[in-house]
């Protein structure tokens, strides 16, 4: 990446997507599956449906570009497929594909962090941690 943006913009991304994961009269909703990550929201969600959680709604704040999940009280699901978790989506409350990520255990670099990545039928699953960071570019 070659641009570098101003804490100012990044902020101003962070507020536009969140509005619209927000956007609807509900609550939305993230998604944890298995297998590889399609290219993008846009393209049919892959893998196995192994966790869905309805987020609070505002669903994060925004600071200096970053979106923070709102998971107080902490998010819980039951499984609902057996497998590995390895990405995420965020839907709307109109179930309009708005985000795609990485989902990890602490210190596993993911986006969304999980209580475990090994998810079974009926295993109670929490949600930890969540971020989504605008890019800042790097000046050359």
């Amino acid at each position: 990446m070659t641009l570098t943006l101003s804490t100012a913009t990044r902020s101003a991304a962070a507020v536009a997507v969140l509005g619209e994961i927000d956007g609807g009269s509900a609550a939305a909703t993230l998604q944890i599956r298995s297998g590889s990550r399609p290219a993008g929201p846009g393209t049919t969600a892959t893998g196995d449906l192994l966790l869905e959680f309805t987020l609070a709604d505002p669903s994060f704040t925004e600071s200096g570009g970053v979106l923070t999940l709102d998971a107080t009280p902490a998010l819980a699901a039951e499984g609902l497929d057996d497998g590995t978790a390895t990405w995420f989506r965020i839907l709307d409350s109109d179930d309009v594909a708005i985000i795609d990520g990485k989902v990890s255990v602490s210190g596993g670099g993911g986006d969304i962090i999980i209580s475990t990545t090994t998810v079974s039928v009926g295993l109670d699953v929490e949600i930890t941690a969540g971020t989504i960071t605008m890019p800042a570019g790097t000046a050359d």
